[in-house]
């Protein structure tokens, strides 16, 4: 039903960018950086020769990735004109992004979590459309995800939906609305 592959969607003036990595420090002596992973396709790095990276404050910088290998969980990352410690170590704490396009491609029913925010919500039953609110943001919980759903207009405080097949019917990104048909009594558990 959900997919993570990026922690961060990053929208700068330059364009949307999603955070695969952030730099955690050097690694080794020739500018070589060590990153978390966070991605949960690190298949991608195998294949990285652009990436972009985040300046606070600037349009991300991009870079040629020259060479990409794992670590103990992470992956350590050489990118061209880093080539010394004292350069690597500008990096620490930045995030490597890649533009949006370049998203790994999901099969049927699995989406990215950032894709549901901003997404209306809205109860269908017996043929009834109603309403609900706007995702503003997705809970991990370690088992089913929760829809952190703002109620239309406010009236309510925030209404927590599982993310779950049963719950959730459908799901469109394009047009950002999900219809639910929730268990009776979920929406007044939330109240």
């Amino acid at each position: 039903m959900k997919e993570r592959d990026v922690a961060t969607l990053r929208e700068t003036a330059a364009g949307v960018f999603l955070a695969i990595a952030r730099v955690v420090k050097t690694q080794g002596r020739r500018g070589e950086v060590l990153a978390e992973i966070l991605t949960d396709f690190p298949e991608r790095f195998q294949n990285l020769t652009r990436a972009y990276i985040e300046r606070p404050g600037h349009t991300p910088d991009p870079v040629d990735v020259q060479s990409t290998w794992p670590h103990k969980r992470r992956m350590v990352l050489k990118f061209a004109g880093i080539d010394s410690i004292s350069q690597a170590e500008s990096l620490a704490g930045l995030h490597v992004l890649i533009p949006r396009e370049e998203r790994m491609p999901l099969p049927p029913h699995h989406y990215y979590l950032w894709e549901l925010t901003g997404c209306q919500v809205v109860t269908e039953r017996e043929g009834i459309k109603r309403e609900l609110g706007t995702v503003t943001g997705v809970e991990s919980t370690g088992g089913v995800d929760l829809l952190r759903v703002s109620p239309r207009g406010g009236r309510r405080a925030e209404v927590l939906i599982p993310l779950a097949q049963d719950i959730c019917k459908r799901i469109d990104t394009v047009s950002k609305t999900i219809v639910i048909d929730p268990p009776e009594n979920l929406l007044e558990l939330n109240l």
